[in-house]
Formats: C-alpha cells, structure tokens, sequence
C-alpha cells in the first residue's frame, strides 16, 4: 500500500556489515569472501553458484557451528587486492571486466570452463596481485 504520510525508514551503512557464516565455514581476516546458494557467507573457491561479498574484516570460525550460528564482518564497496591465478592469470585487457574467484585469496581470468563464480571487477593488475572492486 503505498504511503499516506512521512515514515521513518532505518537504514544501515552497507560498508562494513556482520553476515551469518555458513555451517562448517572457517574464514580469516583479508580472505574473499561470498555468499553461497543458500545465503550464507563462506570463504570463497572454485565452485559456481556463489556471489562475491568482498573481504572479511576478522577470522571467525563456524566449522563446528550450524548456518547463521556466527557472525562475521564482511567489508564490501571497496577495492581489495587479491592474489593472481599463476595458470590463469587476470591480464590488463581484463581492467573494468569481472575476474573470477579461485579460493579465498585468488582470482583468476576465466570461468575455468564453467566452474568458477564470478568475483567484482578488475580496477587495477599490477605486480603484487589484482585490484578488485
């Protein structure tokens, strides 16, 4: 129903947020991090269906623990640089392009036929990795 007067709608900074960790999930400070099918947040690998987060600000872990029985702070809307794929590596003419995710630290320039998630977009490659926003 649309509105008929003024409404406090809350809001939250969506920089730094605490998401529910995934059962049996491990992650440490600075790993990429993503959403899995079912919504919960693991450290990322090669496997589709996942959707890139951006980095966890601390190491928490969930591996004896049910979904959502731990929280982690996970930092989005920036840039990270994370490590290159050495067997595919994100090149230059893949700036302004999404790269792909490997692990927790990696990304990599190709989808691997088919077996890799998406990670956000490549803003910079310089030699100590991939920026990736």
């Amino acid at each position: 129903m649309p509105l008929t007067a003024d409404r406090h709608t809350p809001y939250m900074n969506g920089e730094l947020v605490s998401m529910a960790l995934a059962a049996g999930a491990e992650v440490f400070a600075g790993a990429l991090v993503v959403a899995n099918a079912t919504g919960y947040v693991a450290p990322g690998s090669t496997a589709t269906g996942l959707t890139y987060l951006g980095r966890a600000e601390e190491h928490v872990d969930n591996s004896a623990g049910a979904d959502g029985d731990e929280q982690v702070l996970v930092r989005r809307r920036q840039a990270f640089r994370f490590s290159n794929s050495d067997s595919d590596p994100v090149g230059q003419s893949l700036l302004g392009k999404r790269c792909y995710i490997v692990d927790d630290e990696t990304v990599a320039g190709t989808d691997g036929t088919g077996t890799r998630s998406e990670a956000g977009v490549v803003i910079g490659v310089d030699d100590d990795g991939v920026w990736v926003e």
